[in-house]
């Protein structure tokens, strides 16, 4: 199950609880320093639980200090709090020594990795939920270009069941495992 329909328009207001709209907080994104602040946001807001897909842990939006130590703040504050990452291309992570493998490889309690399965179509899409309501969302991880959200749960929770469900389908990897132990 591929994620491909129609994002609303950021101008449109959504309906509010008691009849006045809610200002919308979603963003358009078109360069790296965009997708990299927008996803540092999210991460901050993250309460409980992070959910990453991707399709190589991009540095230069994963492997970054400020979003590094946002997971970090995120996982040692709250000890129910989790990280899950599903990775379509484990190998060039691996290779690269990415920072946020790294990370991983010393918080494996709190942050759990795995492949994504070859018979599973995926995406070639690139997403960040934080709990249920803030995404970052890229159609395709090869461009910038994308959308931001910061409370929109009914989007947030349409990309975490793509996600479970692909997350179900998944298992750990062995060059992650070699790279957590």
């Amino acid at each position: 199950m591929a994620i491909t329909d129609r994002q609303p328009n950021s101008t449109e207001p959504r309906p509010a609880t008691h009849g006045e709209p809610v200002p919308s907080t979603r963003s358009i994104l078109t360069t790296l320093a965009e997708v990299r602040e927008a996803s540092l946001a999210v991460a901050k807001s993250a309460q409980r639980q992070l959910s990453i897909y991707t399709q190589d842990l991009e540095p230069l939006v994963y492997g970054e200090e400020p979003f590094l130590e946002a997971i970090k703040r995120l996982v040692l504050a709250r000890s129910y709090a989790k990280v899950r990452v599903l990775l379509a291309d484990p190998s060039r992570a691996v290779v690269d020594n990415n920072r946020f493998l790294i990370l991983a490889r010393r918080l494996t309690s709190c942050i759990d990795m795995r492949s994504i399965n070859s018979q599973n179509p995926g995406s070639a899409g690139a997403f960040i939920i934080a709990d249920d309501k803030a995404t970052v969302y890229r159609l395709q991880a090869s461009r910038w270009d994308g959308i931001s959200d910061m409370n929109d749960p009914a989007v947030a929770r349409r990309y975490l069941n793509f996600f479970d469900e692909v997350w179900q389908a998944s298992a750990p990897d062995a060059q992650l495992r070699q790279m957590q132990v």
